[in-house]
């Protein structure tokens, strides 16, 4: 069981787990969980964390069939500017590893963005913190847990 998973369960949510063979070729582990599980692309959103100008990470998640738009981002955080984040500093705040970022059940609580446009379905899919593994919520749930803030921070 992820850390994910397990904060999930002691928030008490309803949740769902969608597992499938991860393919270590893949060019994008959102786009391949999206295509596996045969969801839409923009119902599956994908983690990603960023540096501020003052150098804090935060989380902005957004749907796999987009870029991030960073300068949206910024404005989300209420900063001036933000850039994507080194992987290995991802990795050593999340506890996770790239491809399998979860928002939920992270070694620390960071401040998040999550795009608007999760708010349109009734369950949204994110990484369950592993290749290979999707857990399906509401995105009110989403957001409640990551003490997230919604923002237009897709690319269009």
């Amino acid at each position: 069981m992820t850390p994910a998973v397990r904060a999930a369960k002691k928030a008490g949510i309803h949740f769902s787990l969608h597992e499938y063979r991860h393919d270590v070729q893949a060019a994008s582990y959102g786009e391949e969980a999206a295509n596996l599980l045969g969801l839409a692309p923009h119902q599956v959103f994908k983690t990603l964390l960023v540096n501020d100008n003052n150098g804090r990470l935060a989380v902005a998640i957004v749907p796999v069939s987009h870029q991030l738009n960073l300068k949206a981002v910024a404005k989300g955080l209420k900063v001036k500017k933000v850039a994507m984040a080194d992987p290995r500093e991802a990795e050593k705040a999340t506890g996770y590893v790239l491809g399998g970022i979860s928002p939920l059940g992270q070694k620390k609580r960071l401040p998040c963005v999550i795009d608007e446009s999760a708010l349109a379905f009734k369950t949204v899919f994110v990484s369950a913190g592993r290749r290979g593994l999707e857990i399906e919520l509401s995105p009110g749930d989403l957001v409640r847990l990551c003490c997230a803030q919604t923002a237009d921070i897709k690319s269009s």
